[in-house]
């Protein structure tokens, strides 16, 4: 009788330990979802408006071609800049101006939507003048920003393999000049 407790005992155990791993799992596959459901969601609208940029003819087409632009320009700035934030508190700063730079360029994303499905071509083409000005001056500046955290970073890689190379340069110098061992032990011996 008291191995049958005991067994039934592990057995809850057991289902206790199952069950409890599977619940674990469930939330950490929840929060992974969670996570990745925007940039997924981000990564769909990117296709559909390169799509539409790439069928869409005349000044819609165009108003497609600008979202990308811009999205890709920021996208691609964003990359940079996080690659080296970590090392170099100069881009911590750069990324709170793309930061900005973003806000903006998300309002513009909003019009630009709206002028991709306004169905009079006259407007649109009214509308889309002013717009692509912005958005030109958004991706330039982005741009500007791109490149500068990258001038940047090769700059500093230079730099640091520079300093390598004249440390290396010394070290294969002192390699290059010996003296004989006993030599050496004689000249610690006290005399």
């Amino acid at each position: 009788m008291e191995l049958l407790l005991v067994l039934i005992g592990l057995l809850v155990l057991v289902a206790g330990t199952v069950v409890g791993v599977a619940a674990l799992a469930v939330v950490k596959t929840k929060r992974a979802v969670v996570k990745a459901a925007p940039q997924a969601r981000r990564a769909v609208e990117d296709v559909g408006i390169k799509a539409r940029s790439l069928t869409r003819g005349g000044v819609q087409g165009q108003v497609s071609a600008l979202r990308a632009e811009v999205r890709g320009a920021l996208a691609a700035s964003r990359r940079v800049l996080e690659a080296g934030s970590a090392d170099d508190p100069q881009l911590v700063d750069a990324m709170a101006l793309l930061g900005r730079l973003e806000g903006h360029a998300s309002v513009l994303d909003g019009e630009l939507r709206l002028l991709e499905r306004e169905p009079e071509p006259g407007r649109v083409e009214a509308r889309f003048a002013v717009a692509k000005e912005r958005g030109e001056r958004i991706v330039h500046l982005a741009s500007s920003l791109r490149w500068a955290a990258q001038d940047r970073l090769h700059r500093f890689a230079d730099e640091d393999l520079l300093r390598l190379g004249e440390e290396c340069e010394a070290e294969a110098g002192a390699l290059r000049h010996w003296a004989p061992v006993e030599d050496a032990t004689a000249k610690r011996l006290p005399g």
